[in-house]
């Protein structure tokens, strides 16, 4: 069960999420810390060259989180990757998982340098790692905010309009280290009374592999509803202004008119870029550097990579995912009561 401590924590976290959805109200770091972000006129992008610490990292290895298929990934992320190659004269390579465990483990096992994750991801490595990895930056939305939200979505001629009639449909959850896609939506539907396991609210639950392969399971008829992640900003007819829906809407996968969307979360802060700990200082304060300054150096391949609309980066501390750690251990307890 959630501990007093963990409930404070929790309570603390529901008053703080709504206010990420306001442009530029960012909370500080940890005693007040200012967080440098991409708009400060000291954030400059690094200069091209081959650094000392390149002999203790002789290549930069990216993963990617699973959720859209591989060819999709690697194109988005090419110029990216050729970008931080060029700029740290160091070989960049690109991993592109098939979940986001892959990602997690990647950098367990010291096989991947950083990665970009959602906060139940970054929160489940950090714990596998006893904390092994630490945030550097979160990207921000492009109203300046750095949260998004969780959204359940049914076929537009399925007759489903609400969650109070998806009682016996089914639900298919995007997957199981997903924020938007499995552990928020689980929460906040228990707090409302609804039994989220198989069987229970839901005639049937299972796993769809990803958020976009989750979309595709819904319109050819495999589950009723599944949830999915957006910025929760911009035009709803578009799929938002970034996130699964819009992409599949760019990549011409989704029309947003065969949809409706019949819940959202409260906002959900953004994860992060996340850099192992064992990695050397200069190395990362490097790498957070050219972060924070993408999107005014870069701007095409900031709003690539981030799918969407995006104003840059903040940076970012363990601080801000307390409130996910305590949820994965929350979740991890339910599964032994469970078993």
């Amino acid at each position: 069960m959630l501990t007093r401590r963990a409930l404070a924590g929790l309570a603390a976290g529901a008053a703080l999420l709504p206010g990420l959805a306001r442009a530029d109200d960012i909370p500080p770091g940890p005693n007040g810390q200012r967080r440098r972000r991409t708009q400060d006129a000291d954030v400059v992008f690094p200069e091209a060259g081959r650094r000392p610490w390149a002999a203790q990292v002789p290549q930069i290895r990216i993963g990617l989180l699973g959720g859209e298929n591989e060819a999709d990934r690697l194109g988005r992320f090419e110029p990216y990757r050729a970008l931080i190659e060029r700029t740290f004269a160091v070989p960049t390579r690109l991993f592109p998982a098939g979940d986001y465990a892959g990602v997690m483990q990647g950098l367990g096992a010291r096989q991947l340098e950083v990665a970009g994750m959602g906060p139940a991801g970054y929160a489940g490595a950090w714990m596998d790692t006893d904390g092994g990895i630490e945030p550097l930056t979160i990207t921000q939305q492009g109203d300046g905010s750095i949260a998004y939200v969780a959204v359940l979505v049914v076929r537009a001629d399925s007759g489903i309009t609400s969650l109070d009639e998806m009682r016996g449909k089914t639900l298919a959850w995007a997957d199981p280290n997903s924020t938007s896609g499995y552990l928020i939506p689980r929460f906040q539907m228990r707090k409302q009374g609804i039994g989220v396991e198989s069987g229970q609210y839901f005639s049937r639950t299972g796993f769809a592999g990803g958020h976009e392969q989750g979309v595709i399971a819904v319109l050819q008829k495999q589950y009723d509803a599944m949830v999915t992640w957006a910025s929760g900003i911009g035009d709803v007819n578009q799929g938002y202004s970034r996130g699964n829906l819009r992409s599949m809407v760019d990549k011409g996968l989704l029309r947003m008119a065969d949809l409706r969307i019949i819940w959202t979360s409260q906002p959900i802060m953004n994860g992060p870029m996340a850099a192992r700990t064992d990695l050397p200082a200069e190395f990362r304060r490097d790498f957070k550097g050219l972060q924070l300054a993408l999107a005014k150096a870069h701007p095409d391949i900031a709003r690539q990579i981030a799918r969407g609309s995006t104003l840059g980066s903040v940076e970012g501390w363990h601080s801000d995912y307390e409130l996910f750690v305590e949820m994965r251990r929350e979740e991890a307890a339910a599964r032994r009561r469970r078993s």
